[in-house]
């Protein structure tokens, strides 16, 4: 005996019921998410847009590459102060068949970076197709690029630390150009933003110092300035107290 079709009815009404409402809640989440994006904007005085399609494609290593990001949505434009005066800023969400696997956090330089170069933690399974060139171990990450030798010229002691610095949660941070970018989940509120948002332009005046920095950076040192001599009382040539030398005449 078979199962009578009302048990399949109600099976496929519950199942139908239950994919609404996970449905629902998925969208309550992201226009929250919406909400708090778009108020952190306001506080800051910077801008907010809902979508845009364009901004991805300015990029096309690390987290882009890896999900194919399509559009982003949640957009935040503004500027944020480092010790190397201020520097533009975007944060957003990408899409990516129809999900939002990762948010995306980006500071300007003011120069163009020789190379694309990408930190990966070992813990993200980060293989994707045309990867750039594996550098090796760089502190808790791997490093790769696309030119290895300025690859390497680029990843100093300081920007190792840096790297190190940004926590176990950003999946991979990446240079391209003229930004210096990070990945984080997307359920990350402001206060995170905001602490990435510091070392990322921490890392951004690292690598693009302006022209003090580098001065007080590259600039050596004068050398201490010997001090003369004390003169040796036996030189016959040094005049004792009281004693003119020869062909002086004594002031009265």
């Amino acid at each position: 005996m078979g199962i009578p079709a009302w048990i399949w009815f109600v099976v496929a009404a519950i199942a139908a019921v239950a994919g609404l409402a996970l449905l629902m809640t998925d969208r309550a989440r992201e226009s929250s998410r919406n909400r708090e994006r778009a108020r952190w904007a306001e506080l800051r005085g910077w801008q907010y847009v809902d979508e845009d399609e364009e901004l991805p494609r300015e990029w096309s290593g690390g987290a882009i590459g890896y999900f194919g990001a399509e559009s982003a949505v949640n957009v935040v434009a503004g500027s944020t102060f480092t010790s190397d005066g201020r520097r533009p800023v975007f944060v957003f969400d990408v899409v990516a068949d129809g999900v939002i696997p990762s948010v995306i956090v980006a500071v300007r330089c003011n120069r163009v970076q020789p190379v694309l170069l990408e930190l990966w933690l070992a813990s993200v399974p980060f293989q994707r197709t045309e990867m750039p060139e594996l550098l090796g171990p760089v502190g808790q990450r791997y490093a790769f690029a696309d030119e290895v030798a300025a690859g390497r010229a680029l990843v100093t002691q300081e920007l190792v630390e840096a790297a190190d610095a940004l926590g176990g949660d950003v999946g991979v941070a990446w240079f391209e150009r003229e930004w210096v970018l990070a990945s984080l989940a997307p359920n990350v509120g402001p206060s995170r933003l905001e602490r990435l948002l510091r070392d990322l332009g921490e890392i951004a005046d690292i690598i693009d110092p302006s022209e003090e920095a580098m001065e007080e950076r590259y600039v050596p040192a004068q050398a201490p300035v010997a001090e003369p001599p004390a003169p040796d009382p036996s030189d016959p040539e040094v005049d004792e107290p009281g004693v003119n030398a020869p062909g002086e005449g004594v002031n009265r």
